[in-house]
């Protein structure tokens, strides 16, 4: 079964970044990925993440497919303009893939490469209506196109925004354009979590809570310093460095996750773990998603923040099926929204279309 039919059905699932990597050698790469294949259901490769030299995102995405695996490409909009996106993504839906999570992508002064140009033609909101543009099957131009595209697209989000309505509404529009899913950054404040889904209930997406499990208080302050959108608590961190043993910072780790599993566990409909997680914290995830799925009497030592957490799921209706036609194109749509449009902009552009 497809990703996308798994969250049309409602299942709870599970996701994994891989990361590309840094050089032409991919063994190392595929061997991550065959260890947890069997945990999870698809395989998130990440688009030159923190602005850092590696191998294309859709290389890997096509070995990963090669292997027999579903994989959700991420795109960003730092380095390639509107044609450049165009011809990449044609280039992956006929290697197979059929997932893409799009971004806006980390300023290249973040990165190895900070004397490096951005391009930033488009932001994630525009990538998105030109996503829907190929399925339709026209350019960005609205020229018609010898065999359309059907990606299942995704958005992201940072819950623990502050003030968190400027990225609801860019939610909105992301929704709006077609964005399916909705993946989120790192949550390691898991009350900003549900304040984040109870506000995003009206836009009936299913949610894709992202979990890191930290290693060290010395990985969670330099994740605090150096990556964009993440924000883990002093309070955590405070809680790791008074661990004296790599035991007891492996309790702390797994007390700060099950925590989260206890908030948000109902609401969210799948988790996405980082490279690093391994297969230990993959199968945790597992555990806790069985847990789910069984009845509220065959699970009385579990919480019951988590035992209600099949029928919150099952009245979301989440991800229902976009009918042919419905509230027009995706650009007509797009030129509706209250965007800033510059002189090149989508909206600009297409002003006489």
């Amino acid at each position: 079964m497809k990703f996308r039919e798994r969250l049309a059905q409602g299942e709870f699932v599970i996701t994994c970044e891989a990361a590309p990597p840094k050089g032409a050698d991919t063994k190392e790469a595929l061997e991550n990925v065959r260890r947890l294949a069997s945990l999870v259901h698809a395989f998130n490769v990440t688009d030159l993440q923190s602005s850092l030299v590696r191998m294309s995102s859709w290389a890997l995405c096509a070995l990963i497919q090669r292997e027999g695996f579903e994989s959700i490409l991420q795109v960003t909009c730092r380095d390639r303009n509107r044609l450049a996106l165009q011809a990449d993504l044609l280039g992956a839906w006929a290697l197979g893939i059929e997932n893409v999570l799009a971004l806006t992508g980390d300023y290249p002064t973040l990165g190895d490469h900070p004397q490096a140009k951005p391009v930033f033609d488009l932001d994630s909101v525009q990538l998105i209506a030109l996503i829907q543009a190929l399925n339709s099957g026209k350019d960005l131009a609205g020229n018609e196109l010898s065999g359309k595209t059907d990606f299942f697209v995704g958005a992201v989000i940072n819950p623990a925004a502050d003030p968190l309505e400027p990225h609801l509404l860019r939610l909105r529009l992301k929704v709006e354009l077609g964005a399916r899913f909705v993946q989120t950054q790192a949550v390691f404040d898991p009350d900003a979590f549900v304040r984040f889904a109870q506000k995003a209930e009206p836009f009936r997406v299913p949610i894709l809570a992202g979990i890191i499990p930290l290693k060290s208080a010395k990985m969670a302050r330099f994740m605090n310093e150096n990556i964009a959108g993440i924000r883990v608590p002093e309070e955590l961190i405070r809680e790791m460095e008074g661990a004296k043993t790599a035991e007891d910072r492996k309790k702390e780790v797994w007390k700060s996750v099950r925590g989260s599993f206890e908030k948000f566990g109902p609401i969210a409909r799948g988790f996405t773990s980082c490279p690093w997680a391994g297969r230990s914290w993959s199968r945790r995830f597992w555990n806790w998603r069985d847990c789910l799925k069984r009845k509220e009497g065959a699970c009385r030592t579990i919480p019951r923040c988590l035992r209600i957490g099949r029928s919150l799921r099952r009245r979301k209706n989440a991800c229902p099926p976009q009918k042919s036609g419905q509230r027009g194109s995706a650009l007509e749509r797009m030129k509706s929204f209250p965007m800033a449009a510059s002189a090149n902009s989508i909206t600009s552009r297409f002003s006489s279309a």
